[in-house]
């Protein structure tokens, strides 16, 4: 298994080479393509197109899907991406959604109520570009428009990684509070009342809903941010865009024990019917054991793959040796 492309990069010719028979799975994490494209339109103040996909990224990225057996995807609406814009076979694509425990009664009652929690927090590796821009539009835009409604609450940044641009958007005065990585995430999002999550960019899933769901806490996000992660059920909270509608949310999910409670409850249903491990595990079992089973026909069904991979194969190893030798140097 190859974790994200560049890592399939650098060593699928070392599987092919020597393991020819070896099934080659590609994790891909979130569809890179797709985030940086969205990153790309976003700080360039523009509406992302589908014509901004088709990058250099794209090229790496498709090529390795390509190049391996299986590719799984963790957001649907990439692998319709996939599929459509990249006319990538469905077989070579599987969807494998982040696989959680089923949350069930005893589970719920044990979560913290309504009036014992308090604040909004946000969690989010600093180093991820989507997370570290979600954190400056909290600090610049959202958080006045909603501190000026909710003067006694809190917002609680933690990330693991913070440099020193980070600890500088602290302000305790301001009731935002940057706090570095957390002992326990989950412990932390169980004391918060509300998630704030206003992602701007992105692709995948986000782990950060999925644990607030978990954790029974309330979330908003954008379009973006929910993106995949709860088919045609209601949403843990509110999903909004635009910076007075996101504030004006905020406020009322902190507010309304009754919205609060149906949010909790919206998300504790999206984690049973869309992430318990029991829906997916032995399904995916069955997949990766029925290609392993049918190797031979499943490579030629690819053979665009194989055709690739056979006139990629020096050129991708020699890349990779000249990485390894670069390194040495160091």
């Amino acid at each position: 298994m190859f974790d994200r492309f560049i890592v399939e990069e650098q060593f699928g010719w070392r599987v092919a080479e020597n393991c020819p028979n070896a099934l080659r799975i590609l994790d891909t994490i979130d569809l890179h393509t797709l985030r940086l494209a969205r990153q790309k339109a976003s700080k360039e103040n523009k509406e992302f197109q589908p014509s901004d996909l088709y990058s250099e990224t794209a090229k790496r990225e498709i090529a390795s899907i390509l190049r391996c057996d299986v590719s799984l995807l963790i957001s649907e609406i990439e692998i319709e991406i996939l599929q459509n814009h990249f006319k990538i076979d469905a077989k070579i694509l599987y969807y494998l959604p982040f696989l959680v425990d089923s949350i069930d009664e005893k589970t719920i009652e044990n979560l913290p109520k309504f009036h014992e929690r308090k604040d909004f927090i946000f969690i989010g590796n600093f180093l991820h570009e989507p997370n570290w821009n979600a954190v400056q539009y909290l600090k610049e835009t959202l958080w006045p428009l909603i501190k000026k409604e909710l003067p006694e609450a809190s917002l609680l940044i933690y990330g693991a990684y913070p440099s020193q641009k980070v600890w500088q958007l602290h302000k305790p005065e301001d009731r935002f509070l940057i706090l570095g990585r957390a002992h326990n995430a989950a412990t932390e999002v169980k004391k918060a009342r509300v998630v704030l999550a206003p992602v701007r960019f992105g692709a995948g899933a986000k782990g950060k809903l999925i644990e607030a769901m978990q954790s029974g806490t309330p979330s908003i996000t954008t379009t973006v941010g929910a993106e995949s992660m709860h088919g045609t059920l209601p949403w843990n909270g509110i999903i909004t865009d635009g910076e007075q509608e996101i504030a004006k949310g905020a406020v009322q999910l902190y507010q309304d024990e009754i919205l609060w409670q149906k949010a909790q409850q919206n998300g504790i249903e999206i984690i049973n019917q869309r992430y318990s491990k029991s829906l997916f595990g032995n399904g995916f079992i069955s997949h990766i054991l029925s290609i392993q089973e049918n190797i031979e026909q499943h490579r030629m069904d690819n053979f665009m793959g194989s055709i690739l991979l056979h006139h990629t194969l020096s050129s991708t190893k020699y890349m990779s040796r000249w990485i390894e030798e670069k390194n040495k140097t160091k």
